[in-house]
C-alpha cells in the first residue's frame, strides 16, 4: 500500500473518451481505481493529496524517440543554437574540446542544422580541419541521416575518392572528385563502424541520468525506435531499471543490424506486455529526410527537377523484416518521410491480413511528411498507425523552406487531415533527431501541433492544426494505444497512476506560450520520480 492515495482539488484532463475531465482520484497500490468528481468520490481511507487546484494530466508516452542517442549526445557538442550559430563557432567548441583532450581521440557533436547556421550550408572537412586536424572529428546532422567528419576521420575509415557509394548511401565530392566529409544514408556507416564503444557501465549511467531528464519534462513512457550502430540495448535497460530507471519503455530493433544474423531471435519473454520494458518490434529505415533532401518524394526538391530523394531499404530487407514480424507477431515499423516512400511500404502490407493479437497496428509509419491520399485512405482502412512529429515543422522550418516550395510546405504533415480519414495517429518527437536544444520537450511539439506556426512565427499551414486536448490525447492515450502499451495514457480505472502536475493550466495557457509551460511533479505508478524546484512540497 506504499502508493496509495487520495488526489482531490485538481484539473484532471484523463484523455479518456468517455470521461475527459475530473477533479479526483483514488490511488491504490500505484493504480487507479476511480477517476471523477469528489461528490461522487466511493468512501475511501488513504490519505489525501491536495493538488491545490493545479493541472494533472497523463504522463507523455513519447512513442518514437533514440533514447540511447539522446543519453549519449547529451555529453556531447551541442551543434545548436544558442551554443552554435555558425560554423566559426562550431570550430571553437571543436578547439575547446581538443584542449581538454589528447591527441588521436575522437571530438564527437550533434544537431548541427544549416538552415540554423550563418553561413547557410553543411560544415565540411576542411571546416573541421580548420578546428583540428590530429584526432578524429564527427558531427551528426540534426535528422541522424548525415554525418560530417573531417580529414583524419576520412582516413581512419578508409575514405578516399576511390571509395565507391554505399548501396543507399552518397559520399559527397567536390569538382575534384575528392570526398567533402559529408556521407548521407549509409554512407554515415563507414564511419559509424570505426567510433570508439562505450561501455555497458557508461551507457547505464547515461541512461540513468535521461530517466531523470524524461521525468522532469513529463515523459513517463517511451519507444526506443533503434540505434544507428549495431546492438542490444535490451539488457541496458534491464540494468538501469535494477538501479531505478523509471519510465516504461518499448524497444524496437533496427532490422539492418541483425537480418544477416541467421541465429537472431528476440526471447519470447520479452514481448510480455507486464514487463517494464518490452520488446515491440522491428524498425527499418525507407528514406531519408526533407531536412536533408533524401526523403523519397513523388515531386522535386525546390531548385532542382532531378532531385527527389533515395529509398534507402532494399526489397530484400523489407520482406525479411515481414516475414520476421508475421512469425513472431510482432509490430513492423518504417521510417517514411517523402510520398513514395509512404506508398511503398503501405501499399506492400496492405496486403497482408493484421499478423499481430493485440489492439496496436501491425505496422506503423513514422514521420509521415507528404503522405498521398491513397496512403491515407489505405492506412485508414487496414488500421495501420502513424507516429508523427509536429516538432520538425517548428524547430526546422528554415531547412523546410530551403528545400520545398512554401505552399507545400504548409500541406506536410497533415495531421488534421489524416484524423478526418479515420488514420490513428500519435505524436512523438524522434529526439535527439531534431533541431532543438531539448529535443525531447513535449511541449514545444504540443505548441507546433496547436499553432501550425514555426519557432520564428513562420505559418505552416493553419488548415492542419489540431485542438490543444486533441493534441494531448495524440501524445498520452493515442501513444500509448499505437506503441502496444496497456493501462497507461489515460487516467481511468484500471490505468497505472502515471500523471503529471503543471506549474501552470495548459488549458488556458495562451498557445503561443505553450512551450513555456513547466512540469511540476511527475508520478509513475504511484510514485512522484520528479518535483521541481518551485513546486510547493506536498
Amino acid at each position: 500500500m506504499k502508493h496509495s492515495f487520495i488526489v482531490t482539488n485538481a484539473l484532471i484532463f484523463t484523455s479518456d473518451k468517455e470521461n475527459l475531465y475530473a477533479d479526483s482520484m483514488i490511488i491504490e497500490d500505484g493504480i487507479i481505481t476511480w477517476a471523477g468528481r469528489k461528490d461522487e468520490m466511493p468512501a475511501c481511507d488513504f490519505p489525501e493529496k491536495d493538488m491545490e487546484g493545479r493541472r494533472i494530466l497523463p504522463g507523455f508516452v513519447d512513442a518514437h524517440m533514440h533514447p540511447m542517442m539522446l543519453a549519449e549526445m547529451s555529453r556531447q557538442i551541442s551543434c545548436l543554437p544558442p551554443r552554435v550559430r555558425s560554423i566559426a563557432d562550431l570550430r571553437e567548441k571543436i578547439r575547446e574540446v581538443r584542449d581538454r583532450q589528447q591527441a588521436g581521440q575522437w571530438i564527437l557533436g550533434w544537431g548541427y542544422d544549416e538552415g540554423k547556421l550563418r553561413e547557410k550550408r553543411s560544415p565540411n572537412r576542411y571546416d573541421l580541419d580548420q578546428a583540428c586536424c590530429d584526432a578524429p572529428v564527427c558531427v551528426v546532422r540534426t535528422c541522424l541521416h548525415i554525418r560530417c567528419v573531417n580529414s583524419k576521420a576520412l582516413e581512419l575509415a578508409g575514405i578516399d575518392r576511390n571509395t565507391p557509394d554505399p548501396p543507399g548511401g552518397i559520399i559527397d565530392r567536390d569538382e575534384q572528385g575528392e570526398p567533402t566529409g559529408i556521407l548521407r544514408e549509409s554512407a554515415r556507416d563507414l564511419i559509424t563502424k570505426i567510433l570508439p564503444e562505450k561501455t555497458f557501465e557508461d551507457k547505464v549511467r547515461e541512461l540513468l541520468e535521461l530517466g531523470k531528464l524524461l521525468a522532469s519534462q513529463g515523459i513517463t513512457a517511451i519507444g526506443d525506435m533503434g540505434n544507428l550502430e549495431p546492438g542490444d540495448s535490451f539488457p541496458i535497460y534491464e540494468e538501469a531499471v535494477r538501479r531505478g530507471f523509471p519510465q516504461k519503455a518499448a524497444v524496437y530493433y533496427m532490422w539492418e543490424h541483425f537480418s544477416e544474423k541467421t541465429d537472431f531471435q528476440i526471447p519470447r519473454e520479452r514481448f510480455s506486455k507486464d514487463r517494464q520494458i518490452r520488446a515491440a518490434g522491428l524498425k527499418l529505415i525507407g528514406d531519408g529526410s526533407v531536412s536533408g533532401r533524401t526523403a523519397w518524394t513523388d515531386r522535386p526538391y525546390l531548385g532542382d527537377d532531378e532531385a527527389y530523394g533515395m529509398p534507402v531499404c532494399s526489397d530484400q530487407l523489407l520482406e525479411s523484416a515481414i516475414s520476421f514480424c508475421k512469425e513472431h507477431g510482432c509490430q513492423l515499423s518504417m521510417h517514411a518521410m517523402g510520398s513514395r516512400a509512404i506508398d511503398r511500404i503501405i501499399s506492400r502490407v496492405s496486403r497482408e491480413e493484421k499478423w499481430n493479437p493485440g489492439p496496436e497496428p501491425h505496422l506503423r509509419v513514422e514521420h509521415v511528411t507528404e503522405p498521398s491520399e491513397a496512403a491515407l485512405d489505405a492506412a485508414a482502412k487496414k488500421g495501420f498507425g502513424f507516429a508523427t512529429q509536429p516538432i520538425f515543422l517548428y524547430a526546422e522550418i528554415e531547412s523546410y523552406l530551403a528545400n520545398l516550395p512554401k505552399e507545400r510546405v504548409k500541406e506536410t504533415y497533415p495531421v488534421k487531415r489524416m484524423l478526418e480519414k479515420g488514420v490513428r495517429v500519435c505524436f512523438s518527437t524522434d529526439a535527439p533527431a531534431t533541431a532543438w536544444s531539448s529535443p525531447s520537450d513535449p511541449f514545444s511539439c504540443v505548441k507546433g501541433a496547436v499553432t501550425r506556426k514555426a519557432w520564428d512565427g513562420t505559418d505552416c499551414g493553419q488548415r492542419e492544426a489540431v485542438d490543444l486536448e486533441t493534441a494531448l490525447q495524440l501524445y498520452t492515450r493515442e501513444s500509448a494505444e499505437l506503441a502496444g502499451f496497456e493501462h497507461i495514457g489515460q487516467l481511468k480505472a484500471g490505468y497505472w497512476a502515471d500523471f503529471i502536475v503543471l506549474e501552470q493550466d495548459i488549458l488556458k495557457l495562451p498557445s503561443d506560450e505553450i512551450h513555456k509551460m513547466r512540469v511540476a511533479e511527475t508520478y509513475i505508478c504511484g510514485e512522484r520520480v520528479f518535483s521541481g524546484i518551485t513546486a510547493k512540497e506536498r
